[in-house]
């Protein structure tokens, strides 16, 4: 269902809203059944679960398509809507992982920052296992200095990090049951901790945008339409999967991840 009017003002004022009951609890056990068995297929899954898995799994593909999520994000993005982004951040059992305080705005190059994050949990999210934590109403600063650190345990692509101290004390955990959400802002700063539970945390991030957000650092990028229509055309259309994995989509994912990473890598010299 679309958020309530104090949902709205919420996201609004601190950046962020939860928990939202985005899908059911059976759709989340059976979401997470296809996440382990793609884990354990022959094929080295791993990266088509990182970045962009909906263009390579036809379930990831129905999810950033599902009414659960997509209302709520209406709500506060508009009837026209684009997924720029989907993938995986899994933390197992003792798992030393984390994701150092940052800001998604900083190195995606989109413009304006009208872009929100459904965080939709799969597993249990909570503080025991690394739940994720924001500090409320930090998408109205300005844009923060960040550093590259690339630590071996950190889940983000340059494991960036804020370059100044960070005010813990503020931060609010994002504690969800399976098939609950979160929704944040691009710019909202947001991080989590290592896992020392014994059980894994599934989570899986959905990066949706307005038709109208342009790419201002590269000369191609490319979304997914989800509702709505796109007058912009300011993205290359993606492909949606015939079949888990099969040739042409893992062919399209390779291209089209190859054309993000030199976004999120320029300047670094490397690739993912």
């Amino acid at each position: 269902m679309p958020l309530t009017q104090p949902q709205i003002q919420h996201y609004l004022t601190q950046g962020f809203v939860a928990p939202i009951r985005a899908i059911a609890t059976a759709e989340a056990a059976q979401l997470r059944q296809q996440v382990e068995a793609a884990e354990a297929a022959p094929i080295a899954a791993t990266p088509y679960l990182r970045n962009k898995t909906h263009l390579a799994f036809t379930w990831a593909d129905t999810l950033i398509r599902h009414p659960g999520v997509l209302d709520a994000v209406e709500s506060v993005l508009g009837p026209d809507i684009l997924c720029w982004g989907a993938g995986f951040f899994i933390k197992n059992a003792h798992d030393p992982s984390f994701v150092s305080w940052h800001q998604d705005s900083t190195y995606w190059g989109l413009d304006p920052a009208d872009i929100v994050t459904a965080w939709v949990a799969i597993s249990e999210s909570d503080i025991g296992n690394g739940a994720m934590r924001v500090v409320p109403g930090t998408h109205l600063l300005d844009q923060i200095a960040h550093r590259d650190t690339f630590a071996e345990d950190n889940l983000l692509s340059r494991g960036q990090e804020i370059a100044v101290d960070v005010d813990d004390t503020r931060a609010v955990a994002l504690e969800l049951q399976p098939g609950e959400m979160s929704l944040h802002h691009v710019s909202l700063v947001h991080g989590s901790a290592p896992n020392p539970s014994s059980r894994r945390r599934l989570g899986f991030a959905i990066r949706y945008l307005p038709t109208y957000v342009r790419q201002t650092v590269a000369t191609r990028d490319s979304a997914t339409l989800v509702r709505g229509v796109d007058r912009f055309g300011n993205f290359a259309p993606e492909q949606r999967p015939a079949a888990d994995l099969d040739a042409a989509a893992m062919a399209h994912h390779g291209e089209i991840t190859g054309s993000l990473n030199t976004v999120l890598m320029r300047g670094t010299g490397l690739t993912m």
